[in-house]
């Protein structure tokens, strides 16, 4: 077998890789569930043990020839425990999605009921919405934040969950910028006599870092994405106490997933060994400033925030005061012309289609990998404001782009 490039023997693809890298150095990630990997990481994702069949768990594998992988994995394994202080560690779902699917199928039965946050409110797909699997399996009822001041409504939350009886109850967001008051839910669920399952797929590395209130020790099964704040290899995670250690595993191999992408795994363990540095304490703290700063500057440019504000990596801005004749589409569609890739995003009371929402949803993972600091995340948050002031102007467009381009050659990425 000849050892040959991605060019030498599919250019198309070769070109699309290459545009890709190109299109990540010379735009500003501003999605708050995107990051960037380190070149490390990027190595171990693309190496030999995308080979490898490794189906079972270190020392206990169904094929030969997996030491290696054993290795790996179990290097993975031993530095999540030490990054969030579990008891408990599975390292092979392949995304948070799978990760929640391991606890769902671990201890609910088709047709049981879970509480979670509501789409529109910042909750995901996976903790119980209609077009995924967990609206087709279980019985779903949701909670709200508060509309007026955009934080979880723990005494409405308390009172559905006294209602609904639920077996088990979801905390973890994909769109709240606030810090989550982890043991509140808990004292629900065990009031309720329900598990309770925290997704911190966003918030997986400040956790890790302490700049965010961990559910580690509190909640039943802690699960989150490995990608995203943390800057591992892409993928899922499931922490939980030793006692249900023999229901998580056999629920995620062989309940819902063959052999693991081990490629993955070498990428997550990479990915934590960075995470255990002191350097990455110092990152995760500056995501959080960063994004203070960023909604700071917005809401002095007159934009509103929901929730008035941040706790963590992302704003959720509320497009409806300020501009109410601008969707969240139209304001991501201008915002990506110029080089800024940030996504629409629903808000609480929210008027329009999910396709077509009245938000959009800004974090600073990526810029802060890339190694902006407050001055220049406030100098972003300038650009945006002129951009969704103007975004059928494409002189000002075009004025913006070029401003990109010159912090993209200033904070630059991959060589």
């Amino acid at each position: 077998m000849s050892y040959e490039t991605v060019r030498d023997v599919d250019p198309a693809v070769a070109d699309a890789l290459a545009a890709e890298r190109d299109r990540q150095n010379d735009t500003l990630a501003m999605i708050a569930s995107e990051n960037h990997v380190s070149e490390a990481v990027l190595e171990a994702q693309s190496s030999e043990l995308t080979n490898k069949y490794a189906e079972g768990y270190p020392g206990e594998r169904y094929y030969a020839g997996c030491e290696n992988a054993d290795t790996v994995e179990q290097l993975a394994i031993d530095r999540a425990k030490e990054l969030w202080g579990a008891e408990h560690v599975n390292v092979q779902p392949h995304s948070g999605t799978q990760a929640n699917m391991g606890v769902y199928l671990a201890v609910l039965d088709p047709g049981d009921k879970i509480l979670s946050m509501e789409l529109e409110h910042g909750g995901h797909l996976s903790h119980g919405h209609p077009a995924n699997f967990t609206g087709k399996t279980y019985d779903v009822e949701q909670y709200q934040v508060d509309e007026e001041t955009g934080y979880i409504d723990y005494d409405g939350l308390r009172e559905t969950a006294e209602e609904f009886d639920p077996d088990i109850i979801v905390s973890g967001y994909s769109a709240y910028p606030r810090d989550i008051e982890f043991e509140e839910i808990q004292d629900v669920a065990d009031d309720v006599d329900a598990y309770h399952l925290a997704d911190i797929a966003h918030t997986t590395g400040l956790v890790a870092a302490g700049v965010h209130s961990s559910p580690v020790g509190i909640a039943d099964f802690v699960t989150g994405s490995t990608h995203k704040t943390i800057r591992s290899g892409r993928g899922g995670i499931i922490m939980c106490d030793e006692e249900y250690a023999d229901d998580i595993d056999p629920a995620v191999f062989p309940g819902s997933q063959g052999g693991p992408l081990m490629h993955n795994v070498a990428g997550k363990a990479v990915g934590f060994k960075e995470a255990l540095e002191p350097e990455f304490e110092a990152y995760a703290q500056q995501v959080v400033d960063n994004a203070k700063a960023l909604g700071e500057r917005l809401e002095e440019h007159g934009f509103s925030l929901v929730s008035g504000g941040t706790d963590n990596h992302l704003v959720l801005v509320d497009l409806r005061e300020s501009h109410p004749e601008t969707t969240g589409k139209e304001a991501e569609k201008a915002l990506e012309e110029v080089g800024i890739v940030l996504n629409a995003n629903t808000v609480p009371g929210e008027t329009r289609s999910a396709f077509n929402p009245s938000g959009i949803r800004a974090g600073t993972p990526g810029l802060t990998t890339r190694g902006f600091d407050e001055p220049a995340t406030r100098e972003v948050a300038d650009l945006i404001s002129r951009v969704v002031d103007n975004h059928d102007d494409e002189s000002v467009k075009a004025e913006v782009a070029d401003e990109i381009d010159a912090l993209t050659d200033e904070y630059t990425l991959y060589e």
